[in-house]
């Protein structure tokens, strides 16, 4: 039986969208997307928080926008637990296979 916390996903992004990005929803869409997607599944254990890479709050959140920078990572880039789960459009059965190997119980179980 898998333990019920609470896990915190990380959406970094940018409000202006990539040149060949334009048929692809905005980072911050994407987060309150995943939030929405994911709260069915979940319910409240899973927080997804946006965190602009050209403005980002805190020290670790400030080294990580840097390095979506300078590496050139596909935004948005999803990190759960310090892990990229995804770049670009993000797949709902990946991040969901990560929370489930995290031991997050589905709140359809």
């Amino acid at each position: 039986m898998g333990e019920t916390r609470v896990i915190e996903i990380d959406v970094y992004g940018a409000e202006q969208l990539c040149p060949s990005c334009v048929h692809f929803p905005s980072s911050r869409e994407t987060a309150d997307w995943l939030q929405a997607a994911i709260a069915r599944k979940y319910g409240e254990t899973i927080k997804v928080r946006y965190i602009d890479i050209y403005d980002p709050q805190g020290e670790k959140e400030t080294a990580f926008a840097r390095r979506v920078i300078e590496e050139e990572l596909w935004y948005p880039v999803v990190v759960i637990e310090d892990e990229i789960i995804a770049e670009g459009n993000p797949k709902l059965k990946k991040i969901y296979q990560v929370l489930d190997r995290l031991g997050i119980v589905s709140s359809e179980s």
